[in-house]
């Protein structure tokens, strides 16, 4: 069973993503750095296709499994903006927000070997729960460039410091993934259950994530004090941590079809 070689490769790949993230702060090794995060991410994406390759489907069908894509779209998440913005902090933050996830499927796997029910064999299944992992990373990322300029500036901050306008960005491409998720849900859901919605708990939770966002969104639109709209980026993610891990805890959840 492969899974039971996880700890190897992602320990490898973590020593190299702290390695890559240290030595990003040696100005005269250039290029070496960002080779060895590289390096470390194709160690964990060798384990993620080992996984699927033994299990006959994709690693997304339970929450260890999807701790495992998170684990490696922080890290992306946190790379690309480093190659963009040149942040090298967010990488730091991304390493060590990935060891978590890991630490926690290392103690807590739930990876359970079972045959997909026949509503998770679609087309859907793949596109739907990456483009929300995807859009987790970068929201996990715009909360702690949020938290970032609040602590650094505190009531001074400007809605066009650039951790702000950092967290738009994120916010904005984050937003557009859950969007996405949330459409091609309502499609499989009409596919797999005939209709489009049923106002689940888990789809209730949805909503009210995609609705904090966009409020975040309006709010800096119309200019309001940015101290004040920053706040509300931490309260989107938490809506957000309720609609991925929080509601398979509420006694509701038993009855929802999001319940595998």
């Amino acid at each position: 069973m492969i899974w039971h070689s996880f700890i190897y490769f992602a320990g490898a790949s973590l020593l190299m993503w702290i390695a890559g993230t240290a030595l990003l702060y040696v100005k005269s090794l250039k290029r070496i750095p960002e080779i060895v995060i590289i390096c470390g991410m194709l160690i964990f994406c060798s384990f993620i296709y080992l996984l699927w390759d033994e299990q006959g489907y994709p690693p997304l069908r339970t929450i260890g499994e999807t701790r495992l894509w998170y684990s490696l779209f922080i890290i992306v998440t946190g790379f690309l903006t480093y190659r963009r913005w040149k942040y090298r902090w967010l990488i730091g933050y991304s390493v060590f927000v990935s060891a978590v996830f890991i630490a926690v499927n290392v103690f807590k796997p739930e990876i359970h070997h079972v045959n997909l029910m026949p509503a998770l064999q679609s087309r859907w299944f793949i596109p739907h729960v990456t483009v929300y992992i995807i859009s987790y990373a970068l929201m996990g990322a715009a909360a702690i460039t949020a938290v970032a300029a609040l602590i650094r500036h505190k009531s001074s901050v400007t809605g066009k410091d650039h951790l702000v306008l950092l967290t738009d960005n994120l916010i904005n491409t984050g937003l557009a993934f859950l969007m996405a998720g949330i459409l091609m849900g309502a499609l499989w859901a009409k596919e797999a259950w005939g209709d489009f919605w049923t106002w689940d708990p888990k789809e209730v939770w949805a909503f009210i994530t995609a609705a904090v966002y966009i409020l975040y969104i309006h709010c800096r639109i119309a200019g309001y004090k940015t101290n004040r709209i920053l706040l509300i980026v931490p309260i989107a993610l938490l809506c957000l941590l309720i609609t991925w891990l929080g509601v398979e805890y509420l006694p509701i959840a038993q009855e929802s079809i999001h319940s595998y």
